[in-house]
């Protein structure tokens, strides 16, 4: 694992993000922080929908801001939620959002989940083992 990033860092901007999220039917709060390879960083919050599928998770929402910015290369996410009267912490990204993140990143990308005090980090490889990518087009 890159011991140049600083998860701490990430972390405490995820979880400043999930205090952004807009989740007035679940109370689900989920921020994350998505880091570049030129060293940027992305926030997201997950974006909650009366309709339910148009909703939006905090993982995606980051990476389409980058996208939509021009950066196509990343080398790390941190992710925060829970409950909303509680305190963040392990929550690992769907599985849409795992799709999403093999779209752009590597097997070895870095998953960091937890908060600022508690973090684990994992491999896109590890959270998606059988991964559908443009390999298999």
């Amino acid at each position: 694992m890159n011991n140049m990033i600083d998860y701490k860092s990430l972390m405490v901007q995820a979880q400043e993000a999930r205090k952004k999220s807009y989740s007035p039917y679940s109370h689900f709060c989920v921020g994350a922080a998505l880091l570049t390879k030129s060293g940027k960083v992305y926030t997201g919050c997950n974006i909650e929908n009366a309709a339910f599928t148009p909703t939006n998770c905090a993982e995606r929402t980051a990476i389409f801001k980058a996208v939509s910015e021009g950066e196509r290369e990343f080398e790390a996410i941190a992710i925060v939620g829970g409950k909303e009267t509680q305190e963040g912490g392990f929550c690992a990204p769907c599985g849409v959002c795992r799709q999403v993140i093999a779209e752009f990143c590597e097997k070895d990308f870095q998953i960091v989940l937890g908060n600022e005090n508690k973090y684990k980090v994992y491999t896109l490889d590890t959270l998606l083992p059988f991964s559908f990518t443009k390999s298999n087009l």
